[in-house]
């Protein structure tokens, strides 16, 4: 496909100030200042994995919590993703990665099916990883899964440590979305569904 999957997407609340772009054909860079240190390391993995383009800025009210700025970077992600895939045309749509990391296995699977839901099974067994709760991860792939407009199933078969685990989890998203939204040859400027949209 010649035209560039690429958005820019600002979005700014009471709560935080937060701009994303992403090009999806790209090699994997980011540049990503949430002011949560483990937030930043999770999307500087799916964007590398991802091979997207990625830059991430986000002010929010952390002396509250880190609740709003997670979520709100989930949403605004989402966003530019979708908009960013435009019609769809000629992507592979379905992929599915395991994603082992040291002791631990998850799955991921993706259906960039413009319509949204999340499965999520995934438990850890701490509280926080570094300052960051960890209830929060499926918070952001929920605002993720519900502006990016995909079918989202994530699940940890097992696993001892938090980190590792929100590490497979993230990287395995990397890995799926990157397969779904690849272009397939066969497909032309087809859209990959029997409806003719998605």
């Amino acid at each position: 496909m010649s035209e560039a999957r690429s958005a820019e997407i600002a979005r700014k609340t009471a709560e935080t100030d937060v701009t994303v772009s992403v090009n999806l054909d790209g090699e994997g860079k980011s540049d990503i200042a949430t002011g949560i240190g483990f937030l930043d390391h999770m999307l500087e993995l799916l964007a590398r994995h991802g091979l997207i383009d990625m830059t991430v800025a986000a002010k929010g009210d952390l002396h509250v919590d880190m609740h709003h700025t997670t979520e709100d970077v989930g949403i605004v992600l989402g966003q530019a993703v979708r908009q960013a895939l435009g019609e769809r045309r000629g992507i592979t749509r379905y992929a599915t990665a395991h994603l082992p990391m040291d002791e631990c296995l998850s799955r991921v699977s993706v259906d960039v099916s413009g319509r949204p839901f999340l499965v999520w099974r995934v438990a850890f067994p701490a509280p926080k990883v570094g300052d960051m709760d960890t209830e929060l991860f499926r918070e952001w792939f929920q605002a993720f899964t519900m502006n990016a407009g995909i079918t989202l199933h994530v699940e940890c078969f097992y696993g001892d440590n938090s980190h590792h685990i929100a590490e497979s989890c993230f990287k395995g998203l990397a890995r799926a979305l990157r397969a779904a939204i690849a272009i397939d040859p066969r497909e032309g400027a087809r859209v990959p569904s029997t409806k003719g949209s998605l």
